[in-house]
């Protein structure tokens, strides 16, 4: 999965500081990132790299999270014309390497929109500060806080023996073969959740619900929970046309293969081709 950078080690412990020439500058314009020309493989610029910065780049420059022994900011202003660098759509996220770039790629993204968001304080309306110690914002008129936004949402690989239910979005981008999912509503555990949702895009009771991993999902700010759950009763599917194309029973040999290693979605399609669940 994207988060799986080892033997690199990512740290987000919180540690403003001043960036170094040789810091990671991650500049962000809407859904495009600053990334390098030529190089066959993804590549941000270091702060030595940026032609025609200021003094005022550096002192603005906010600090992220590491990865090893290099740091990662946020800048807000970039000088135009950078011979070596230029704006990409952060779609690239999901195919380049090395893969720890790519997942400092789009974590740096989350945060990036959060900062955007939160610029003034939804109460009073007085502009937002960072905390000195802690990744918060805070308001010095009426002490609101805020953290990084995460939601939490659950994947769901429901079974029937040797089948597994697979299904389609309706109207988005992302036309692949995918598992049931969605957000933890106001007041559920994750477990009705996933119940939940199974009722509700396919029309199906589900049992014997198991916990198998998780994962930060930054493209939607999102920390997906995966669960299998065996089909109950009834396995006719009632489709939900607001939300899913299609869904459809799928044997465990006639399985489509997956074209991505960064989900936890494709993980747990692989694990169960490959295992008796």
């Amino acid at each position: 999965m994207i988060q799986d950078i080892a033997p690199h080690i990512f740290s987000n412990a919180y540690a403003p500081k001043r960036p170094e020439a040789t810091s990671y500058a991650l500049y962000f314009d809407g859904h495009m990132v600053l990334a390098s020309k030529a190089s066959a493989t993804l590549r941000f610029p270091r702060f030595a790299e940026l032609n025609g910065i200021e003094e005022s780049v550096y002192e603005k420059a906010i600090y992220l999270f590491a990865i090893d022994n290099d740091c990662f900011y946020l800048v807000h202003q970039v000088p135009e014309g950078q011979p070596e660098f230029e704006l990409k759509d952060i779609g690239l996220f999901r195919t380049s390497e090395p893969r720890h770039l790519a997942f400092a790629g789009i974590t740096g993204y989350s945060l990036y929109k959060w900062y955007d968001n939160l610029q003034f304080c939804s109460h009073c309306g007085a502009k937002l500060v960072p905390h000195e110690k802690e990744r918060m914002l805070h308001c010095l008129t009426c002490n609101n806080t805020e953290y990084p936004k995460i939601m939490p949402a659950v994947i769901i690989a429901v079974t029937n023996g040797n089948k597994i239910l697979l299904s389609k979005y309706a109207n988005r981008e992302y036309t692949r073969y995918a598992l049931l999912a969605g957000f933890t509503e106001i007041g559920e555990s994750v477990e009705e959740t996933v119940k939940r949702e199974v009722m509700e895009e396919v029309g199906l009771h589900v049992k014997n619900l198991r916990y198998y991993k998780s994962q930060p999902w930054s493209f939607s700010d999102t920390l997906l929970m995966g669960f299998f759950a065996e089909v109950e009763g009834d396995d006719s599917i009632t489709l939900d046309r607001e939300e899913l194309a299609l869904a459809e029973w799928f044997e465990r040999e006639n399985i489509p293969v997956s074209e991505s290693d960064i989900s936890l979605t494709s993980e747990m399609i692989e694990h169960f081709r490959n295992h008796q669940e």
